[in-house]
């Protein structure tokens, strides 16, 4: 897609209110704006947000206030505080569970693909995450199969497995978004 054809796509960008990892957040932020694509940043509160490396971004909005119906695509960024911040994040698991129902993209890097997990997304679907014993348990109990890759897509559900594997993320994502 031209950059023109992406004017008018609009992405929710999920991340933690501390310990976001920083590459995860904005990699895929700034190919996703270099494309045309609108994107709204989103966190428990709209006070600035700091990453593990130190980057700050001013969330847009709260989680508790997203709707749906405004986006194409929900991104979920990884980081130490996704545990903390998102895990267990009831209205963005609702989110997620929605916007999989109505076909939209939905997608999370390095630890967060849990969010997807605990929502019921990815339950007999190939997926990866940053590698660690919760997150492998996390990702075993809700039924993912895992396959230790930078990124896999199954169907409109992208999943990235580090820092290292951000530009290639927010790349499937937009491939994903075309799609759409």
């Amino acid at each position: 897609m031209t950059e023109s054809e992406y004017k008018g796509k609009k992405i929710l960008l999920v991340i933690a209110q501390e310990q976001f990892r920083d590459e995860e957040c904005f990699v895929p932020k700034q190919l996703f704006e270099a494309a045309g694509v609108k994107v709204t940043v989103a966190a428990e509160f709209t006070d600035t947000a700091k990453g593990t490396l130190g980057g700050t971004i001013k969330p847009d909005i709260r989680i508790a206030e997203a709707s749906l119906a405004d986006y194409d695509a929900i991104v979920i960024s990884g980081g130490a505080g996704s545990r903390t911040y998102l895990w267990d994040n009831k209205k963005l698991q609702q989110l997620v569970k929605d916007a999989y129902a109505k076909g939209k993209v939905v997608s999370a890097i390095c630890i967060s693909p849990v969010v997807l997990a605990r929502a019921g997304i990815l339950e007999g679907k190939k997926s990866t995450v940053f590698k660690s014993p919760d997150t492998l348990h996390e990702l075993k109990e809700y039924g993912a199969l895992h396959e230790d890759r930078e990124v896999i897509v199954s169907g409109r559900v992208i999943t990235g497995r580090d820092p290292k594997s951000a530009e290639a993320f927010g790349k499937a994502v937009l491939e994903a978004l075309e799609q759409a």
